[in-house]
């Protein structure tokens, strides 16, 4: 079945993470997403490791951390600090419909590779920068990096329990965030040029994105005025909405409402705690978290995690366990899903590149690029013909 962006064009400038996952968005959605390389390295995140891919004779193609960003594109290795190169990437722009850049602000001018100067040429291209602070502003020449902008962002000072140090996300959302933000950006660009004729300059930066992603505790913020506390896995205004002990490890148990506390209580054997005074409500209970949570706990950790999560569904509360990642890939739903995808590569040792699909169905039909991730300049003289370059 033809995927929805079949027959566009992306020109991929850039490397590591926030313009790759976006590049990769696309693809899965069925574009022709062209990433241009350095010849010899190529992008940096083919270098992190271990661990690598391996190939059928042992050699490394590529860190795992490439491949989780690259599928479905073709690479091509050229040098566009050469006047050869230059041109070949001018060509490509010329004949796309999508450029991602991640460059440092201004950095692809000297070039020749800038928005106006591509624009006149091809004035359909719409031309997406990617950078860590944006085109505008005191910061827009700083280098943007994922663990920098957490900490600026503000998601770190909510992250972490209250009497430890502020901690990271464990994958680089700020990057992620802004790669799925910039192919929203894009869709939408695609959108006005077909009314319009016309491309279009995206301006797309991490700490915007980050900030932008803050969700309820901004509006905490900003209603209140009072700084949101870290609260480890606990929620800062529902409650009880967390991490619970169970005896053999633990378990999320996330009450929603009232009625679902009541359910809760019963299940712990203690009904007349839900008609508390102090615990009535939700926001009761938010007021005496400190008093409440430690007799929950109490119980709960009197039971398995089993009878808990299975006593937790019969009475409607919502629960969940704590899975690990080998735990997450033999999950029922995870595999019925099909979310786990092995892209045949012909050159790794047991012939696929083992990944996760793209999150989107439509029509009944999981948008996935079906080709691993590409080799260094793999398809050089493929694409270079397209253009007419020997």
């Amino acid at each position: 079945m033809p995927r929805p962006l079949e027959g566009l064009r992306v020109l991929e400038l850039a490397r590591v993470l926030a313009g790759p996952w976006a590049g990769q968005i696309l693809a899965d959605l069925g574009a022709d997403v062209i990433k241009v390389e350095r010849p010899g390295k190529g992008d940096d995140t083919r270098e992190w490791g271990p661990p690598f891919v391996e190939g059928d004779n042992g050699e490394n193609l590529g860190g795992a951390y490439y491949h989780s960003t690259n599928r479905g594109k073709r690479s091509i290795a050229i040098d566009f600090e050469s006047e050869r190169g230059r041109k070949v990437v001018t060509k490509l722009a010329a004949r796309s419909d999508i450029l991602i850049e991640n460059f440092k602000f201004g950095g692809l001018k000297k070039f020749g590779l800038d928005y106006e100067t591509l624009s006149a040429a091809n004035p359909r291209l719409i031309y997406c920068s990617i950078t860590g602070f944006g085109q505008t502003g005191p910061y827009a020449h700083r280098p943007g990096y994922d663990l920098i902008i957490q900490g600026m962002g503000g998601i770190m000072s909510l992250t972490g329990e209250a009497d430890g140090e502020p901690m990271r996300m464990g994958v680089a959302f700020a990057d992620v965030f802004t790669g799925v933000y910039s192919s929203v950006a894009i869709l939408a660009a695609l959108a006005e040029r077909e009314k319009t004729g016309r491309g279009s300059h995206v301006d797309m930066a991490l700490l915007d994105t980050m900030v932008g992603v803050l969700a309820n505790q901004s509006a905490f913020y900003l209603v209140s005025g009072a700084l949101p506390p870290r609260l480890g896995n606990a929620h800062a205004t529902v409650v009880p909405y967390q991490v619970f002990p169970a005896s053999d490890g633990h378990l999320i148990i996330a009450v929603g409402n009232d009625g679902q506390f009541g359910k809760f209580c019963a299940l712990l054997g203690i009904p007349a705690l839900s008609t508390d005074a102090r615990y009535v409500t939700n926001g009761a209970r938010v007021v005496n978290r400190a008093t409440l949570i430690p007799q929950l706990s109490a119980l709960t950790e009197q039971r398995t995690r089993a009878e808990l999560l299975s006593g937790l569904e019969k009475a409607g509360v919502p629960a969940g366990p704590i899975n690990d990642l080998a735990d997450v890939f033999a999950d029922p739903q995870v595999v019925a899903r099909k979310l786990r995808i092995d892209p045949p590569s012909a050159h790794a040792k047991g012939g696929a590149v083992p990944g996760i699909r793209a999150p989107i169905v439509i029509n009944g039909d999981a948008q996935c690029a079906e080709r691993a991730s590409p080799g260094l300049g793999e398809h050089t003289d493929e694409i270079l013909r397209e253009i007419g370059e020997s």
